[in-house]
């Protein structure tokens, strides 16, 4: 294995370990993907590239710049794609997905979870595939079909039982804990989360904070409010200790703190907590939870018999979320556009890519195609490569005109197209001069095609054009074996012409092994 190949093993590598790094600093980790970027190209290995470019989307879409990361999703999405790589498909799928579910389009994103599935194989890493897993199975909870992500949910913890793999059988308990809860299943959420609390007593580990709310959310359902509170008066406390700067999941947790006093009818505290979840609402432009503060608000004076107060918060907290409903829209609009212009620019220069590898007069693809082309089809199938010249030409530009030339080289064009059958290609060299590449390898069955091609080119029906002059063509064949470098391929292709041509024309030469 080469130095090179090593390298970009050992950074693919780094750029696992760094995906693994489920509550990591985006920061840092969006910092030295960029740097693994820049490593990779100097390889260059544009997969590494690509995969480094997908974890910096998800940075920024953690960050907030959905639009950013959904750009550059799409971008990473049609390399993978023109290229047939299955493990970025995967990825860059798995990604959009998860851009479309902040756009609050859960269908969407659920379409792109299943794509990122579908393109999984043999191949596939096991936590890579358990990973893919439980974000389908988050999406089929979104989506509202809790026995399908169930099952996923399952999959996925077999995978990391297999694997021993304590962190993902926690994220997997985890998720599947708070769909049960989404679910309103809290019997199947309370079980989950024992599993999930036995896994990490096992291996010595707490539960992550978030799971900590989790949890007690899930004890407010049952009702069981004095525990709740202990939980998360808990989780508040440590979140406060642990110096932070994650203030939206402390506005979270002191939300659920609220929530769990009132319902023990300690609504004093619960002001208090609620108080301060409102304070970092505002200081961070936490809208959403803020609309649930004020929600919350309602249940508090309620609670405490102030119904008037009550019934003006309710009507706050119902304005607020209009508001919020109509910010969230015009968000995704922006973000939606820029998707859209993303995908124009694509498209427009996916176009103009193919018009720069193409002939403009006979519609083939032209040297610069080849030069692109051939070696990746050589690295796939052995072939037969034939250089094809028209016969004196430059008579029937002299003695008919340009123009008619123009229309021979078109009408000889078609011919070629029919004996390059896919994934095979016929191409314009440069004047008369083209290029006919048979691809598999059946060597005798290609000559056979080519001279059929020869004697297709002088039995047309040239008079309507040339009048009397004929129209040939000699080929130049040689066989190219699987893996075969295409310059020494090409030159004794062109050696073989010349041995056509100088054995009196219109006739295939094919040059020895």
């Amino acid at each position: 294995m080469s130095e090179a190949s090593i390298a970009g093993r050992d950074l693919d590598a780094e750029l696992t370990a760094l995906e693994d790094r489920f509550g990591a600093d985006t920061e840092t980790v969006l910092a030295r993907s960029e740097q693994i970027e820049l490593a990779a190209r100097a390889l260059p290995d544009e997969a590494v590239q690509v995969r480094a470019r997908l974890l910096q989307a998800n940075m920024h879409r953690r960050a907030g710049d959905v639009a950013r990361a959904a750009r550059m999703c799409w971008e990473a999405n049609s390399w993978a794609d023109e290229r047939a790589h299955r493990p970025l498909l995967a990825r860059s799928h798995q990604m959009l997905s998860a851009v479309y579910d902040n756009l609050g389009d859960t269908a969407t994103g659920l379409e792109h979870a299943l794509r990122a599935v579908e393109f999984l194989d043999d191949d596939t890493p096991p936590r890579l595939r358990a990973v893919m897993l439980v974000k389908l199975a988050d999406d089929l909870a979104m989506a509202g079909s809790p026995d399908a992500a169930r099952e996923r949910y399952r999959q996925a913890e077999e995978i990391a039982l297999g694997l021993a793999d304590t962190a993902m059988l926690v994220t997997v308990l985890n998720n599947f804990a708070y769909a049960e809860y989404l679910a309103g299943d809290f019997e199947r959420a309370w079980a989950a989360m024992e599993r999930l609390r036995e896994t990490t007593d096992r291996a010595g580990q707490r539960l992550t904070p978030d799971a900590v709310d989790t949890l007690a959310r899930i004890e407010i359902a049952l009702g069981r409010h004095g525990d709740a509170a202990r939980t998360a008066r808990a989780n508040v406390a440590e979140q406060a200790a642990g110096g932070g700067d994650d203030i939206d999941s402390m506005a979270e947790f002191l939300l659920t703190l609220a929530v769990a006093q009132r319902h023990l009818g300690d609504t004093a505290q619960a002001q208090d907590s609620l108080d301060e979840c409102a304070v970092l609402c505002r200081e961070r432009d936490l809208a959403g939870i803020g609309v649930r503060v004020l929600q919350e608000q309602a249940e508090l004076h309620a609670a405490r018999g102030e119904f008037a107060r009550a019934f003006a918060a309710h009507k706050e907290y119902h304005a607020a979320e209009q508001r919020l409903v109509s910010r969230e829209r015009a968000a995704q609009a922006r973000t939606r556009h820029a998707m859209f212009e993303t995908a124009e620019a694509r498209r427009e220069a996916e176009r103009f890519r193919e018009q720069a590898r193409r002939d403009p007069l006979t519609g083939l693809h032209n040297r610069r195609y080849v030069d692109e082309q051939l070696p990746a089809l050589l690295a796939r199938t052995p072939a037969v490569v034939a250089i094809a010249d028209l016969d004196h030409f430059k008579r029937i530009n002299d003695q008919c005109s340009h123009q008619i030339g123009d229309r021979v080289l078109v009408a000889v064009a078609g011919l070629l197209l029919e004996a390059a059958a896919a994934p095979g290609f016929a191409a314009r060299l440069g004047g008369e001069e083209f290029l006919v590449v048979i691809a598999g390898p059946d060597d005798a069955g290609a000559a056979l095609r080519l001279d059929e091609l020869r004697r297709a080119v002088a039995e047309h029906d040239w008079a309507p054009l040339t009048g009397g002059l004929p129209v040939t063509v000699s080929l130049g064949v040689a066989t190219a074996a699987l893996g075969s470098d295409p310059s020494p391929v090409l030159a004794r292709a062109d050696r073989a012409l010349y041995a056509a041509k100088h054995g009196g024309r219109n006739r295939v030469s094919v040059a020895a092994h």
